[in-house]
């Protein structure tokens, strides 16, 4: 029993943060070796570990092709959460990061003030390593954009989300709007719908304007940044008037796209 729960412990920590469960096992080898059995002391140690492991990837994953989106910058491009950073989700290709910063930028100039915020991105080491529960941010080229959003009296916000991470904040399609998922019910599906959650959001309100320039930026010069697939969900692309070649949709068993927009580059 004690066996598989370092294991299942192991396995979640490297599914949430790719560099958890090796860390975790170095810190129970070393908590075994300096004879420490207090939970509070194996935990430090584990936590120190952790953070001058997550202290260092930065510097180490340039050699696999990836760096860092920084989680203490605060200019027109930012990360919705220092979580993201915390569990080593904000790691991107070169190409990848130059496109998500001319976004922010254009953004930033065309509505002053304007600051873009991301969600997950990449784990910083091994190509075709999943970040779930994304079926394909495992190769540094994919970023997931939040939406932007207004208050109740139609106010401009900035720098927040409707849900705590920026996912599962639904956008509902209005009347006559695309719906390729209309009538399907998989059993094996990503496609949750978090009804449960949507209460407890604020009642803010999609802003179209922002959301359909970041989007129109995307699948017109995004191109020039090697932008080559956007996914959003087509009651969304529809209600904001944006087309595109490479505008798609990621299929009725990936997760929702109507709560953020997710773009990938070349290689």
């Amino acid at each position: 029993m004690r066996l598989l729960g370092v294991a299942l412990l192991f396995g979640l920590l490297t599914v949430l943060t790719q560099i958890g469960g090796v860390v975790y096992l170095v810190a129970r080898w070393l908590s075994r070796k300096a004879k420490i059995t207090g939970l509070a002391a194996r935990l430090a140690i584990f936590v120190t570990l952790y953070v001058s492991a997550t202290a260092a990837t930065p510097f180490l994953a340039p050699a696999f092709g990836r760096i860092a989106l920084s989680c203490f910058e605060r200019g027109s491009l930012q990360v919705q959460s220092p979580l993201y950073c915390i569990l080593n989700r904000n790691y991107l290709t070169p190409v990848a990061k130059r496109a998500a910063e001319a976004l922010s930028v254009a953004m930033e100039q065309k509505h002053p003030g304007t600051v873009t915020l991301v969600l997950d991105a990449n784990f910083p080491f091994l190509g075709g390593f999943p970040l779930l529960p994304h079926l394909s941010h495992n190769d540094g080229r994919k970023l997931d954009v939040a939406f932007y959003y207004r208050d109740e009296a139609g106010g401009v916000l900035n720098r927040v989300t409707r849900s705590p991470i920026g996912y599962f904040a639904f956008e509902e399609p209005v009347a006559d709007a695309v719906l390729p998922c209309r009538g399907r019910t998989d059993l094996l599906t990503l496609r949750w719908d978090m009804g449960f959650l949507q209460g407890l959001f604020p009642a803010w309100t999609l802003d179209e304007v922002r959301t359909g320039a970041a989007l129109r930026w995307l699948a017109s010069e995004g191109q020039e940044f090697g932008v080559e697939r956007i996914f959003i969900e087509p009651h969304l692309s529809q209600r904001l008037g944006v087309s595109g070649q490479n505008l798609g949709f990621q299929g009725c068993r990936a997760a929702r796209h109507d709560d953020h927009i997710h773009f990938q580059v070349r290689e």
